[in-house]
């Protein structure tokens, strides 16, 4: 008999063309006699919206949950959302992906049967990605203060440049002249920090990289920090106020609010298939290496 697992399932409400998966998915679950515990704007999603007869174990409200495993349906954005529920339960996070490019999100819908299969067998890995914990003039900020990806700070899209000073443990680094400042973990290396020139960083390397946008100063480039180190983050503009952006979560804040950054106390956990790496996924997602006259 298989073993009796607690499955929460969580997803993007945005993406109408998903309902062969979620069906292929929870037909997969209850084969195996499964408990599953879906979020409640995804279970009236599937239910209104994509009129699929669900019967699950519970229904998900507010963050009061426990599982085995938690599934996260659609694109990295909706992983990292589902991160944002997870906290600190250390319950690893399985993404599949029904968006676009999916980093975090990998595994496919046709892996689903498989991928399954794999979680009963124990034939799978786990993943272990740092986060950044933000605060801000020795308080947290309104929402969730954490970032898998990346902290941004930038410019009110109607001002112009702003100017942040960076301290590395109390010692001064640089002030840069930008319309923002992109601070990410290894996971966020493949994100908004890449679009942005920064480099790719490899998972569990223990560091976090610094990245100016559209910098007003030529020699001011990508700089990679060990993740022990403690950043501040003092910020000036003509506008009186910038953006703060946690894994695209954004928030106004003053001049007056002096960043601190930090690694988090905890790790999120990322399920993969054994046969998928760190490496595969950028060969095949950003076709790395490749010459497209081959």
């Amino acid at each position: 008999m298989a073993e009796k697992l607690r499955f929460a399932l969580f997803g993007n409400v945005y993406q109408a063309k998903k309902s062969y998966s979620v069906k292929q998915l929870i037909s997969s679950l209850e084969e195996r006699h499964a408990e599953l515990y879906i979020d409640a704007e995804f279970y009236d999603y599937l239910t209104d919206t994509l009129q699929l007869d669900i019967t699950p174990s519970g229904i998900i409200k507010g963050d009061d949950f426990q599982a085995d495993i938690a599934i996260s349906m659609g694109g990295d954005g909706t992983f990292l959302a589902t991160a944002a529920r997870i906290k600190n339960k250390a319950i690893p996070i399985l993404g599949i992906n029904t968006g676009r490019l999916g980093f975090l999100a990998d595994i496919m819908p046709e892996e689903i049967e498989d991928c399954i299969e794999d979680i009963y067998n124990r034939t799978y890995k786990v993943d272990e990605r740092s986060l950044i914990e933000v605060s801000h003039n020795n308080a947290q900020l309104k929402g969730y203060p954490y970032a898998l990806n990346e902290v941004a700070v930038l410019k009110h899209d109607n001002s112009s440049m702003i100017s942040i000073r960076v301290e590395v443990n109390g010692e001064f680094l640089a002030t840069y002249q930008a319309d923002g400042l992109i601070i990410n973990t290894p996971t966020g290396s493949t994100g908004y920090a890449l679009s942005v020139g920064g480099p790719i960083i490899v998972p569990q390397s223990g560091t976090f990289c610094i990245t100016p946008v559209a910098s007003h100063s030529l020699n001011a480039r990508p700089i990679t920090l060990r993740d022990d180190v403690e950043l501040t983050l003092s910020i000036a503009s003509r506008s009186g106020s910038f953006l703060t952006a946690i894994d695209g979560r954004s928030e106004s804040c003053q001049d007056d609010t002096i960043l601190t950054l930090r690694r988090a106390t905890y790790n999120i956990k990322v399920v993969q298939r054994k046969d998928h790496s760190f490496y595969s996924t950028l060969r095949e997602k950003l076709m790395w290496g490749t010459d497209p006259r081959e």
